[in-house]
């Protein structure tokens, strides 16, 4: 199977959990927005008025099938490429964490965008300072604290145990996202979770995961994607 990623051209962004997937299983992909006239074909398979067109991107072609939504795509390509457990109760549990991740990535979202993306930063700065503050004390300890007991809990380096899932890729980038974003902030707070930054190298030294990071497909962070370094935010 080569697939097709559809998603915007010049950020890591929701798209960047599903290249993450592709790239650990050494699954063959185009990400077709990358190439020429890519991000028309995007925008006409969006716009189309029947079958099943996504909302946004991501969404990734496999065959005839078309699969919108970040955890919707994992799901399919974790049962494909042994990304995610065999039994189904295994499988729904992976799915499970990757939308907490998915609600945990809209929150960083909205540190610096509180009030909506129609919005300007620069429209916006004393409630994204406000909200920043609000997360760092409360939804950052609360949402890697949980991800930290599960591999304390599971006693294996990963998140669901001994076998690395999608979960884990997603969370190795929500790592790398609040170093980036956060510096001071994040190194102040590696500390209270230990294990899981321990997965996080787990993650970066994986043959292919490291191959990707050194490669020119891995876009680099900037300040148009979900994690932003904004230095009013990072005190």
């Amino acid at each position: 199977m080569h697939y097709q990623l559809y998603y915007w051209p010049m950020i890591q962004g929701r798209g960047e959990y599903v290249r993450l997937a592709l790239e650990d299983a050494g699954a063959e992909y185009t990400d077709v927005a990358r190439g020429k006239g890519g991000t028309g074909a995007m925008m006409k398979i969006m716009d189309a008025h029947k079958g099943t067109p996504p909302f946004a991107p991501p969404f990734l072609k496999a065959g005839l099938l078309v699969i919108g939504q970040t955890a919707n795509i994992l799901l399919y390509l974790g049962a494909r490429h042994g990304l995610a457990p065999k039994a189904e109760g295994g499988k729904l549990w992976v799915h499970e964490l990757q939308l907490t991740i998915a609600d945990l990535v809209l929150e960083i979202h909205d540190t610096h965008h509180p009030l909506g993306p129609s919005l300007y930063y620069e429209d916006q700065k004393a409630p994204a300072k406000k909200r920043t503050e609000e997360f760092w004390k409360s939804r950052v300890p609360k949402y890697l604290g949980y991800f930290e007991d599960l591999v304390r809990a599971n006693g294996g380096g990963f998140v669901t145990g001994r076998r690395l899932t999608y979960a884990d890729l997603s969370l190795f980038q929500i790592v790398e996202g609040l170093r980036y974003a956060f510096p001071k902030r994040m190194a102040a707070f590696e500390k209270k979770v230990p294990r899981l930054i321990a997965l996080r190298d787990r993650v970066a030294e994986r043959p292919n995961i490291k191959t990707y990071l050194a490669s020119e497909r891995r876009i680099p962070f900037n300040e148009e994607g979900i994690f932003r370094r904004y230095k009013a935010l990072d005190l």
